[in-house]
């Protein structure tokens, strides 16, 4: 499918043409340029990578839940251990997808 990309605000529009105005901006169709079919195969690999990062974070956040449970249930040192452990890593890794969407928004990779 092709794709159109509002030349003031940057909003990637798919379908056969472009809108009659920008969903986002309001600018008219006559602001839209054609994404070539490189840089349109690149925003739809990118949408893909973004959603799996946005499930990702969404198990790492029942993760996180989980870990609190355990950890405030306090069985034994070693096992409030894990689950501290545990915690860390999920909001190291959800600050790590944060960020990597940050740089594909920045470069235009969220479309």
């Amino acid at each position: 499918m092709k794709k159109w990309q509002c030349g003031v605000c940057g909003y990637i529009h798919d379908g056969e043409q472009a809108p009659a105005a920008c969903p986002k901006c309001g600018a008219a169709m006559e602001k839209f340029t054609e994404v070539p079919v490189e840089k349109s195969e690149l925003i739809d690999r990118s949408r893909k990578t973004n959603q799996i990062y946005m499930e990702l974070s969404a198990l790492l956040e029942q993760v996180k839940e989980l870990s609190e449970i355990g950890r405030d249930d306090e069985l034994d040192p070693a096992c409030v251990a894990l689950f501290k452990k545990a915690i860390g890593y999920t909001v190291e890794l959800q600050q790590a997808i944060k960020a990597e969407l940050a740089t594909h928004m920045g470069k235009g990779k969220w479309g």
